[in-house]
């Protein structure tokens, strides 16, 4: 954020919020971008055949393995799953590469 101030010429000092600097600059918020970029890397690995090495570790199941004490860990399917879910789009969408790159697309402000 402080590079995007650097652009504008804004110091905190300033008091301009993030978000205004971000439609200036015409930058999305990073967190959508990151969405981005975990759905498609999830895109690209449906995509891959069955055998191929990271489709069989998806399948892969931990047994005999005891869960460590506080809150369980986040695991990368559950946030797919948690994104699909907030995109309104299916596992199946992923298959045409077009369409599915389409619809995970984050653009800027402008």
């Amino acid at each position: 954020m402080w590079m995007l101030r650097w652009m504008c010429r804004h110091t905190r000092i300033d008091k301009i919020r993030n978000e205004d600097i971000r439609k200036k600059v015409g930058v999305a918020p990073v967190d959508d971008k990151m969405r981005e970029v975990g759905l498609r890397w999830f895109g690209h690995v449906q995509r891959r055949s069955l055998d191929a090495p990271v489709r069989r570790c998806e399948q892969l199941a931990m047994v005999g393995t005891r869960r460590g004490r506080g809150r369980p860990k986040k695991y990368w399917g559950e946030v797919i799953r948690q994104d699909m879910a907030w995109l309104h789009i299916s596992e199946n969408m992923a298959l045409d590469r077009k369409a599915w790159r389409s619809s995970i697309r984050v653009v800027g402000y402008r």
